[in-house]
């Protein structure tokens, strides 16, 4: 099979696309064809060497596609089911084993485009809106990185909690992204500071949530822009790792809580997996959630599509394209 493999930590130049092995699945995993993997800044970095993998590895933490083979005691799915996974690493391949109990059979009318680009990001939103930080209406979000993946859903997620939303985005033309997926208020802050903004715009009061995935560029402001006991769901780290500060300023800034989540702790059985899909497709097919995935890559262009990801390049949801998927969805 093709397949992207870095056997060296390094850039974009890093990912070779080269033949590999195709897997083999064991008892409890089922062998997909992958139609489609998503791309996510975790995928930049394991390839850096920031997250450790034992080389070589093939990247990739979800796919979409058909199932083309099921181990030992395996009756959950069956051979030709269409299934989406997320939190499970080599999906930048055209096969791939994962265990059943991360697989999610895709609902009809979802093809694959949707299927790979909504497992993750969504996923992600959902336990930062949900379980992190569960919002509730009357409550005040600040969303950095409006108009990326995770950006936008947990824009449109948020909406439907009843809060209002304050999101921050690089251009004016993200700030329109964003605001299409329902942010009350943008801010760019490359013109603006985005503190003194969330400040204005709550009289001064402060957020109840922050969520960041920027990490190291925004986190110290952040902190200021959250209420007295407000909430920093620090869950990225775009920009850069958060370098290591004294506690006390938590309480100095009016008793702050601080939370570095991952979804791999959120998405730990078969039960929680569905019960965040469910939502997320059934929000989606029912329109009260979008997607955008206007940047898709052919398979053997993963450098490149590392590279515009990395250089903020893209909005919304990045997608690999590893057989013919269809069209890729987009904001209506």
């Amino acid at each position: 099979m093709k397949a992207i493999r870095v056997h060296e930590y390094g850039g974009p130049e890093a990912l070779r696309y080269e033949d590999a092995p195709v897997p083999q699945p064991g008892p409890g995993e089922a062998l997909i064809g992958i139609h489609v993997a998503g791309l996510n800044f975790v995928d930049t970095y394991q390839r850096t060497g920031l997250y450790k993998i034992s080389t070589p590895f093939i990247p990739g933490s979800e796919g979409a596609g058909v199932v083309s083979a099921v181990g030992p005691g395996v009756t959950d799915v069956q051979t030709g089911d269409r299934v989406a996974y997320a939190t499970q690493i080599g999906s930048y391949a055209e096969f791939a084993v994962v265990p059943v109990w991360k697989l999610v059979k895709l609902p009809e009318g979802v093809d694959f485009n949707s299927g790979a680009a909504i497992m993750l990001q969504g996923m992600t939103a959902h336990y930062l809106t949900h379980s992190t930080f569960p919002l509730k209406a009357g409550q005040a979000a600040l969303v950095h990185a409006g108009a990326g993946g995770v950006g936008l859903l947990l824009i449109q997620i948020a909406r439907r909690s009843g809060a209002t939303v304050f999101a921050t985005v690089g251009t004016a033309q993200k700030a329109e992204l964003a605001q299409s997926a329902g942010a009350h208020e943008t801010i760019v802050y490359s013109a603006q500071d985005f503190e003194a903004e969330v400040k204005r715009l709550t009289g001064g009061r402060g957020v109840d949530v922050v969520y960041d995935g920027v990490g190291a560029a925004t986190f110290d402001k952040s902190l200021n822009c959250l209420r007295p006991r407000g909430c920093m769901v620090l869950y990225g780290q775009a920009s850069g790792p958060v370098p290591p500060f004294d506690p006390a300023i938590l309480f100095v800034k009016g008793s702050l809580f601080l939370t570095r989540p991952s979804l791999m702790h959120y998405a730990t059985t078969h039960e929680e997996i569905q019960w965040r899909a469910g939502d997320l497709f059934r929000w989606l097919q029912s329109g009260g959630l979008k997607l955008k995935c206007d940047h898709v890559f052919p398979l053997a262009d993963a450098a490149r599509a590392h590279g515009e990801l990395e250089a903020r390049r893209t909005t919304g949801k990045v997608l690999l394209r590893v057989r013919d998927s269809g069209r890729s969805p987009a904001f209506s």
